[in-house]
């Protein structure tokens, strides 16, 4: 395969690397997402044992004669056959097992020896590039034989091919994606959702009055203002009168910085009297401008429409896509909001100030987590705060997590016993541990199965503590970790994450429910509500 045979060691690691992927990882997955995931797997460990081949070569002069090195090929070659029999053989059943932890269906079409063709097939493709890649910097290191000493040549060569190939992937393939996917993404933003319609009321943007047009909203900020709870929906919740909910929006188009945004939003927010009711919450935002409508629902409903809630949008490329490229635009965008609505909610007398509460999910959790420099200055500046699904970047998310109470599990910390912050997946989980919890308060909610919450660079060469010791409820004790390919075994969940049922993966449901109650409950709000709301939540 151009100019020679894969190597005994490249083609061993790659072997045991694809069948490594083939073992259950933290969500479900398809034949079809196996199939590619064994190739890229495969294509990483042939990279890995060719290095450790070519530097077993250097340093050991030793060669075995030609029939050792047959009969060695031979009993590899059988060796990886078997393993690869038995690793797919058991593929299926480890995915079954995986989906019964999760309550869903058993029944799955698993083609094995499809899988296996997918695989191979890519594998080759793969190993064809990289082999191209080789043979031109070995023509380049020739050529420069001809004019510089040997040692010179081979650096200039491999510093030559590495620079080409890492400018080629970041400045071409890399910025071409994200060009292309920036084009796609500012026509999917200038669209709306079915049966979404520019509200009547006055108290939401895009509405009668409002310092912002309906279009400027962008198609996320278009659905959160023009699905603000009904007051039918809220009456026949509470059996009162409600109020009209009060959503402000400002779209990436409003206003051409985040600092002119934020004020534009607090415009807004005065307009529609957000200042005078009992609760205003400050939302982050996703790479699409996409906020959780059970994080806004859950609060209305709760409030009985008495609520107000701000967001900013701060791009609109899908969230994987802007966590690469617009996270500091993300933690200023989040920074600016907080502080320009904390600013004017302060010029209120102290008893007449709404309880103000931020909140997030995904990346909208890493932009509000960024509006302050800890937990301290976050309990300090603003009333409760509620993170959904927080990412493996977040700030005080990791400072909270790793710095935990001895005892506690990684997947569900405790931290300083509990007197600030709590982490939780079901709804019992607030509860624990047992002892004062007094306001402000800060709720995670993070699934033991979310690879948001768990992907991470050091998975690469280490094995993460959420896979020591106790396991989450929802983590299949049979995943093992394996260095680069849990990583990559992770990462590729991130396309499963909403494919799972609620609690389980990147779906949270109805457990928002018990974590506004913690953090932000109206007065006389009891746990049967809870239990009520998170019913009415989880239908939705």
């Amino acid at each position: 395969m151009v100019r020679r045979p894969p190597g005994f060691g490249g083609t061993l690691a790659a072997a045991l690397f694809a069948c490594a992927s083939l073992t259950p990882s933290l969500l479900p997955r398809t034949w079809l997402l196996q199939g590619v995931m064994g190739a890229v797997t495969g294509v990483i460990g042939y990279g890995v044992g060719a290095t450790l081949g070519a530097l077993g070569r250097s340093a050991v002069a030793y060669r075995p004669p030609e029939r050792a090195r047959r009969l060695a090929w031979a009993v590899m070659l059988g060796l990886c056959a078997a393993l690869a029999a038995v690793t797919l053989w058991y593929s299926v059943d480890w995915q079954r097992d995986l989906r019964e932890l999760m309550g869903m269906d058993t029944r799955i079409t698993w083609y094995r020896p499809v899988i296996l063709a997918v695989t191979v097939a890519l594998f080759g493709v793969f190993l064809l590039l990289a082999r191209c890649v080789r043979l031109a910097g070995r023509a380049l290191i020739g050529w420069l034989d001809r004019f510089v000493p040997f040692y010179v040549g081979h650096v200039v060569g491999v510093v030559a091919i590495t620079l080409a190939v890492t400018v080629f992937a970041n400045d071409v393939v890399f910025s071409a994606f994200v060009a292309r996917m920036s084009d796609v993404s500012s026509v999917t933003n200038r669209g709306t959702y079915p049966g979404v319609r520019p509200p009547a009321s006055p108290q939401l943007s895009g509405g009668p009055g409002s310092y912002v047009s309906w279009q400027s909203l962008g198609r996320e900020g278009r659905l959160f203002t023009g699905t603000a709870t009904s007051a039918a929906k809220l009456r026949a919740f509470s059996g009162r009168r409600p109020e009209q909910p009060i959503r402000v929006y400002v779209g990436l188009d409003a206003a051409a910085t985040p600092q002119a945004q934020a004020a534009l939003a607090v415009k807004e927010l005065e307009r529609a009297g957000a200042f005078e009711r009992p609760v205003l919450t400050v939302l982050g935002t996703t790479g699409t401008g996409w906020v959780d409508q059970h994080i806004a629902d859950a609060l209305e409903y709760m409030y009985n429409g008495a609520s107000a809630m701000v967001a900013v949008q701060y791009s609109y490329l899908p969230s994987w896509v802007s966590f690469l490229v617009d996270r500091e635009k993300a933690a200023a965008t989040g920074r600016a909001l907080f502080e320009a609505v904390r600013a004017r909610w302060a010029l209120l007398p102290p008893g007449r100030r709404p309880r103000l509460v931020v909140s997030g999910e995904s990346l909208g959790s890493y932009e509000m987590e960024h509006a302050f420099g800890d937990l301290a200055d976050l309990v300090n500046r603003a009333d409760g705060a509620l993170f959904v699904g927080p990412p493996n970047a977040n700030g005080i998310w990791r400072a909270l997590t790793y710095g935990r109470d001895p005892g506690s599990p990684v997947w569900r910390p405790v931290h300083d016993a509990g007197r600030t912050a709590r982490f939780a997946q079901g709804p019992g989980d607030l509860a624990a541990p047992g002892g004062p919890w007094p306001r402000p308060r800060v709720v995670y909610l993070q699934n033991a199965s979310d690879p948001v919450v768990w992907l991470s660079p050091s998975l690469l060469f280490s094995k993460p503590p959420w896979l020591s010791g106790e396991r989450g409820p929802d983590v299949n004790p049979q995943m093992s970790w394996f260095p680069l390919v849990t990583f990559w075994q992770v990462l590729v969940d991130m396309a499963s994450a909403l494919s799972v049922p609620s609690g389980h993966g990147h779906r949270y449901g109805g457990n928002i429910a018990d974590g506004w109650a913690a953090v932000a409950p109206p007065p006389g709000w009891t746990a049967a509500d809870t239990a009520r709301l998170r019913a009415l939540l989880s239908g939705l």
